[in-house]
């Protein structure tokens, strides 16, 4: 075959086979607290050797697994979870400081709020990107100072359950089913003293809740019993939204929003996956997915769901929660030197 000849056939070749973008480059991810099945499940999905393209080359190799001081039912599975991530290629490290020399990104995965603050700000001073799992803290107060601290820094960070990502929020999110003028959700909502009610578990169907609302609330109302808890959130414009938090009978994750085009059910839990890949994502591009204020307001719901339980069902203001934990929040800052 002459040249000319063999150098059409490449050409003719090369035209035919479309072209393919570069593989990303490959993120190191390391993980703060080994003391939530979070941890594993994420593991094991960045580090699958078939990872899809959506999450692939962003593999977990280094993991510092103090989480929870005190909180049993965190700390007894820390043991354990060492040694299955080891399993995954993963390489244990005995301090914050070591994990970021390691590492291009973080998941804040301790399952206790409480160290939150003290455990992100070597991340934020570090400048590297960083996923905080529910809750985001274990106070309102603490939530600002966070998100405070990642400004200050210049960190992009963000919080949010799985429950956030279910297709059908996301589809009344973004307005696929027309204005929504109200919406009911409901999770289990475990309690754990050391935290807010309905930070610990009932988070989730808060977040969905905030989903599909978006932010803009002005005042919750809060009925509890010892199975069950009722919040109902008056939004601006008149909007309603209400939680039901589940601790008895049978239970489960859901909801009804309500559009000006109709009724519609709210997705249950389906899976890590979806938010894995909103991780992914977050990770490359830096760009955060969840505003801060509306993880704050999040949180300021909750905190004044608590609030009216104290005033035994009297409304309370989320201005009025803000206010008090603002104020906490820039103490808490100062103590750990950070003005």
């Amino acid at each position: 075959m002459s040249r000319f000849f063999l150098l059409t056939a490449l050409l003719a070749m090369t035209l035919a086979s479309p072209l393919t973008a570069a593989d990303p480059p490959e993120l190191k991810v390391g993980i703060i607290g080994l003391d939530t099945s979070h941890a594993i499940a994420f593991t094991k999905e960045l580090n699958a050797k078939d990872a899809k393209d959506d999450v692939a080359r962003c593999r977990v190799v280094a993991a510092y697994p103090k989480g929870s001081p005190d909180i049993v039912s965190s700390t007894e599975r820390v043991p354990g979870y060492i040694e299955t991530v080891k399993k995954e290629g993963v390489e244990i490290v005995d301090s914050i400081d070591e994990l970021l020399k390691r590492v291009d990104c973080v998941l804040l995965e301790t399952n206790d709020g409480r160290p939150h603050l003290e455990q992100a700000l070597p991340v934020f001073k570090a400048g590297k990107p960083c996923f905080i799992d529910k809750p985001v803290a274990g106070s309102l107060a603490d939530a600002i100072a966070i998100y405070a601290a990642a400004k200050k820094y210049n960190c992009p960070v963000f919080c949010s359950s799985s429950l956030r990502y279910s297709k059908a929020a996301q589809e009344l999110r973004a307005g696929g089913k027309g204005k929504v003028l109200g919406c009911d959700t409901y999770s289990p909502s475990a309690l754990e003293p050391t935290h807010p009610d309905l930070y610990w578990y009932g988070v989730h169907g808060c977040e969905a809740l905030y989903t599909v609302m978006g932010p803009g609330c002005e005042s919750v109302t809060r009925v509890s019993t010892p199975d069950f808890d009722s919040a109902v959130g008056q939004w601006s414009g008149g909007r309603i939204g209400t939680f039901r938090g589940i601790r008895s009978g049978g239970s489960g994750y859901g909801g009804t929003a309500f559009t000006e085009k109709g009724v519609f059910q709210i997705g249950g839990y389906e899976g890590y996956r979806p938010l894995v890949v909103e991780i992914v994502k977050f990770f490359r591009t830096k760009q955060v997915p969840v505003a801060a204020e509306e993880t704050i307001e999040l949180y300021a719901f909750m905190e004044a769901a608590d609030e009216s339980k104290r005033r035994g069902g009297s409304p309370a203001k989320i201005d009025e929660v803000m206010q008090k934990a603002k104020a906490d929040a820039e103490k808490r800052l100062a103590a750990l030197g950070v003005k």
